[in-house]
This record gives C-alpha cells, structure tokens and sequence, in this order.
C-alpha cells in the first residue's frame, strides 16, 4: 500500500521523504491557506519535493469551473493531480478532464454507490472518508471493503486512496483490507514509526554498550578485523 502525506507544509513534507515514508502528497483549500503562501509557487514546490502524485482541490461548485480550475492546475507540474468533489457538478467535471487526460481524484466519498460513480466517471483515484464516517458512528472500513469488492468485481481501474484517517489503526486496516494508498496527517505518520518496547528495547541496548570497556569499542578494531 502507497502512503500519502495530507499536508501542504513543506517542512513535514521534506522530513517524511527523508524517511521514504511517502509516494505522494494530498492537498485542500484548508491545508493551502494554513501556509500563508502565494498558492501556485507552493504546489510546485510540493511536487518538486515528491516523487509522486499531488493533489490539489478545486475550489467553484460548478463543472465549468472545476474543468477550468483542474486544467490550469495540471499546467503547474506534471505530478498534479485534481481533486473533484463528489456531487453531479464534480462527477461531470470528473469525466471531462479524465478525457482530456488529466488525472482525477474524486473526493468526499461516503457510500459504496459515489464510488461506483466516481469510477465509472474515469476517476484516477477516490477518497472514501473513513474518520468522518466513525464521527457519526458508522463504519468507516466497512466502505473501504465494499468499495474492494466493488472494483474488483468490475476491474475498475480507480484506486482506493483511504482519507480522513485520524490514527494508525486506520492505516494497518486499509493496508488489511487491500486499499491502495492512505494518506495522512504528519501526526498519524510519526505515529506509525513509535512503539514502547522499540525505544525500551533500544535503551537497553545502548546501555550494555556502555558498559564495555573503551578499547574494545574503537572502528580502529573493527578496521583492522576486517583486513
């Protein structure tokens, strides 16, 4: 399963690439703005940093609009990606740049028959809303195996790219379940790497280093071991 960082922070951006932690980026109006950046030189920048798809939201209601926004978000780098709402405005917007070859992620997915749609528009990717689903008490995960089923029964080509993912439990389920890409906030990724007993078992190993004595703990021993 690829992993997407949800952030428009070039500085988080950076430091999970330093990890290869991430293939890709997802973007919105409310990340954008939290930057303070003239909107254009920041995308570029993103996708500069990432050897994957960028996502950016368009930002009218109508298809017209979306169409318009979507073509001139693809001029800015080749990794941009445009993300269409799910509405019939998006859906249609959705067709039309998918058949002038631009790449389209479709999100706010919330039931098994938007993504039906969404794919059947010639969506890139889709972006089932799993957090905001649990908020009301149903069952994010559970669209994320109907929409599995789904395309796996047609050979749709859209892939499942899991969203609103508030915890690591989310990613470990979608990566059981089969889903192709989660993205995340920087929290949830930094969350991913922690585990108690990998720093109590690091420690403790630090700690019986120390105790050998100075001699024997020199790269000039093990140097000369080697030759």
């Amino acid at each position: 399963m690829k992993l997407f960082l949800d952030s428009a922070n070039l500085k988080e951006i950076e430091e999970a690439v330093s990890w290869g932690a991430i293939d890709g980026v997802t973007t919105n109006p409310s990340l954008v703005a939290k930057e303070h950046r003239d909107f254009v030189p920041l995308l570029r920048e993103i996708c500069e940093r990432v050897n994957g798809p960028v996502s950016m939201e368009t930002t009218t209601r109508d298809a017209e609009g979306m169409a318009k926004e979507g073509r001139l978000f693809a001029t800015v780098h080749p990794h941009i990606v445009v993300k269409c709402p799910l509405t019939k405005e998006g859906l249609k917007a959705t067709r039309q740049l998918s058949s002038e070859g631009i790449r389209v992620n479709v999100t706010l997915c919330f039931s098994p028959s938007q993504a039906l749609l969404a794919a059947k528009a010639g969506a890139s990717f889709v972006s089932p809303f799993v957090g905001r689903l649990d908020d009301v008490s149903q069952d994010g995960m559970a669209l994320i195996r109907d929409m599995k089923t789904i395309y796996a029964n047609y050979r749709f080509a859209t892939q499942i790219l899991v969203a609103s993912v508030r915890h690591p439990i989310h990613v470990v389920e979608a990566a059981k379940i089969g889903a192709d890409i989660a993205t995340m906030p920087f929290s949830v990724l930094e969350a991913l790497i922690k585990h108690p007993l990998t720093d109590i078992g690091l420690d403790r190993f630090l700690r019986d280093w120390e105790k050998l004595p100075a001699a024997i703990k020199q790269f000039k021993t093990v140097e000369r071991t080697l030759a």
